[in-house]
C-alpha cells in the first residue's frame, strides 16, 4: 500500500490546514478517516472473498480427487468380489455334484451315515442355546459349589466393601 511516515503525514496535515482552514479541518479529517476505514474494510472483504474462493477451489479439487479414488476402489472391489463370487459358485457347483454323487453312493447305508442338510444344521444351532441353558440352570446349588461353579454374582462395589482391609477402623451404626 501507500508508505506514509510521520514526516509525510505532518506535511499533509500542514498543507490541509493552510488550504482548508482551521474551522473545517476537524470535519474533513473525520470524513477522511471514515473514508479510509471504509476503504480498508472493503479491501479486507475483497481479500477474504478471494481467499474463500481459492479455498473452495482447493476443496473442490480434493473432493474430485477423493471421488475418483473411491470410484477406483469401488471398481476394484466389485471386480474382485465378482471374481470371488464366480470362483465360489464354481466350487459350490462342483461340491453339490460331489455331494449328489456321495448321496447316491451311500443311499443303501443307514441314516447315521447321511450328510446333514442345511435345515438340520440350522435346527441344531437353534436348539444349542436352549439345551445349554437347561443343562446349566437345572443343576442343584450343592453340585455347583462342589464343582467350583459360580452360584452368586457380586457387584464391583460389594466386592470392594467385602475385601477392603479394616485398618483399625470400627464401624458403628448407632452413635
Amino acid at each position: 500500500m501507500i508508505d506514509l511516515g510521520l514526516t509525510k503525514i505532518a506535511l499533509i496535515g500542514a498543507v490541509a490546514l493552510v488550504v482548508i482552514g482551521p474551522e473545517k479541518l476537524p470535519a474533513v479529517a473525520r470524513m477522511a478517516g471514515t473514508l479510509w476505514g471504509r476503504a480498508q474494510r472493503y479491501m479486507n472483504t475483497v481479500k477474504a472473498e478471494v481467499n474463500r474462493e481459492m479455498q473452495m477451489e482447493e476443496l473442490n479439487k480434493m473432493h474430485s480427487g477423493f471421488m475418483n479414488a473411491t470410484s477406483k476402489i469401488n471398481q476394484t472391489i466389485s471386480q474382485s468380489f465378482s471374481e470371488v463370487q464366480q470362483n465360489l459358485t464354481e466350487a459350490g457347483d462342483s461340491l453339490t455334484e460331489a455331494m449328489a454323487e456321495a448321496n447316491e453312493a451311500y443311499t443303501g447305508y443307514s441314516e447315521a451315515l447321511r450328510v446333514p442338510t442345511d435345515e438340520d444344521l440350522a435346527a441344531k444351532r437353534r436348539d444349542f442355546r436352549k439345551k445349554k441353558l437347561s443343562q446349566t440352570s437345572s443343576l442343584p446349588i450343592w453340585f455347583k459349589r462342589s464343582t467350583g461353579r459360580k452360584t452368586r454374582v457380586m457387584s464391583g462395589a460389594a466386592r470392594v466393601a467385602r475385601y477392603r482391609p479394616n485398618m483399625g477402623r470400627t464401624i458403628r451404626f448407632f452413635n
